[in-house]
């Protein structure tokens, strides 16, 4: 009965399902009835409004890209399913009812025990350790393994929302907010430490490539709606559209750009009274400590700088499955997802579109490679969770070849049980010393 329950919920999709928990949790944490409702309708409309802009980009680039694949002769023996299969895939297993009640539990004893400041919400998106679950399971042939590896995970991720919220708050302005994305987390561990080497080279570092400076310093060919033309028509022109079929990408590239950022602000106008209202909740009733709020990384997607950099990673992104010696994936699915991969990224970058595309670019390599390692594991989860996708010969999907992944199938394969209890100890002791020890959220709120 539970797990029905739990799957029609499931199936509300972020539209539905996160504004109702947004809404329950305004109600919890003090807000007025017609507040919290409001809020939660603002969100649901946000995310209506982002689904149809992204929707809109995928039909209008997948054409292109697949003439981009025939037209180059691309031809690679694993398909690139799309990550978009992983959330049915995790909640169509039992593993996925277990991740719900099991996260929910971590965190709240994590918060009254002060060793993280995030109180997640975005439940559609645990499909993301409940997957590391599934393939933690599909290694060791081992179900409680599997339970621990989702625990794991999602503590992976608390640390990584944690360690990463100012990216969140100061660059993308969304104070007492964290993303708790793990697709979009991974990525800042590579750019974090590449902005500080990009930083002492000279004259390198002196290189603004920020959209408002590119607009600043070349006037309308740095407006967004500029740069979306020049974009979609680049990649019509890549595709062999005719002149006709090239410009309308690029008008519809150019809205994109314009139109995402007025679909995130609402996002921002729904989740501001609820945070300020979960601040209060927990000074009060937890012994003064604070939060932010975990939700999905489509929040952040909005900026010119994302859009751009995930844009234009499509095309070099099928060069390097061509010409990297080994890789095997053929990036098809995920191409049109890279606004959440690569988002907290360029934040890293703080905005500066040369510094998000190198980034991005050296990021996929391993990604391709883990992706083709990793890909009769991942057929062995469909098998797992008897869920079935309409596709012939291997296939994987480009964004399952993560580090945050990697590791877990390295040490359940290599140290089966003592390596999760080796990463689970690691992790429980990274969470205490930043938020316990450190108190490094706290730090960076006031400017130390």
């Amino acid at each position: 009965m539970f797990a029905q329950a739990l799957h029609w919920f499931l199936g509300l999709g972020s539209t539905v399902g996160i504004p109702i928990i947004i809404i329950v949790l305004g109600l919890i944490v003090g807000l007025k009835p017609a507040k919290a409702f409001i809020s939660g309708l603002t969100l649901s409309a946000g995310f209506i409004g982002l689904n149809m802009v992204v929707n809109m980009m995928a039909a209008d680039l997948q054409p292109a890209i697949k003439l981009m694949v025939a037209r180059y002769h691309m031809s690679l023996s694993i398909m690139d399913v799309g990550c978009g299969v992983g959330g049915p895939l995790a909640f169509s297993s039992s593993l996925g009812a277990l991740a719900i009640p099991l996260t929910i539990a971590i965190n709240l004893v994590l918060i009254w025990l002060g060793m993280t400041r995030t109180l997640n919400v975005d439940i559609w998106n645990l499909w993301q350790p409940t997957f590391i679950g599934l393939l933690v399971w599909a290694v060791t042939n081992n179900y409680i393994y599997a339970i621990i590896a989702i625990a794991g995970g999602f503590l992976l991720e608390l640390f990584m929302a944690d360690l990463m919220q100012p990216i969140t708050g100061k660059f993308f302005k969304l104070p007492g907010i964290a993303v708790t994305h793990m697709m979009a987390l991974s990525a800042t561990f590579l750019a974090v430490p590449l902005n500080w080497l990009f930083d002492k080279i000279p004259g390198f570092n002196k290189l603004d490539a920020s959209p408002e400076k590119i607009q600043k310093r070349f006037g309308i060919l740095g407006d967004p709606l500029v740069i979306g033309l020049i974009v979609g028509v680049g990649i019509g022109l890549l595709a062999g559209f005719d002149i006709s079929k090239t410009l309308q990408l690029g008008a519809e590239m150019a809205a994109v750009l314009k139109i995402m950022p007025k679909m995130i602000s609402m996002f921002m106008e729904s989740l501001t009274p609820i945070s300020s209202a979960t601040q209060k909740f927990t000074e009060k009733h937890l012994h003064g400590k604070k939060v932010n709020v975990g939700m999905d990384a489509a929040l952040t997607v909005g900026h010119p700088a994302v859009i751009a950099t995930s844009v234009l990673m499509i095309p070099i992104s099928l060069f390097l499955a061509v010409i990297l010696p080994g890789n095997k994936v053929l990036p098809l699915g995920d191409l049109t997802l890279y606004v959440y991969v690569f988002t907290l990224l360029v934040g890293a970058f703080k905005g500066n579109i040369v510094r998000s595309l190198i980034g991005a670019t050296i990021y996929s390599i391993p990604m391709l490679y883990l992706a083709t390692w990793m890909s009769p594991l991942i057929m062995k989860t469909f098998k797992l969770a008897n869920y079935s996708i309409a596709t012939k010969g291997q296939f994987s999907f480009e964004l399952a070849g993560l580090w945050t992944n990697a590791i877990w199938i390295w040490m359940s394969q290599n140290l089966g049980i003592v390596g999760l209890i080796i990463l689970i100890v690691v992790l429980l002791g990274l969470l205490f010393y930043l938020n316990v020890v450190k108190k490094y959220n706290l730090n960076q709120e006031e400017g130390k």
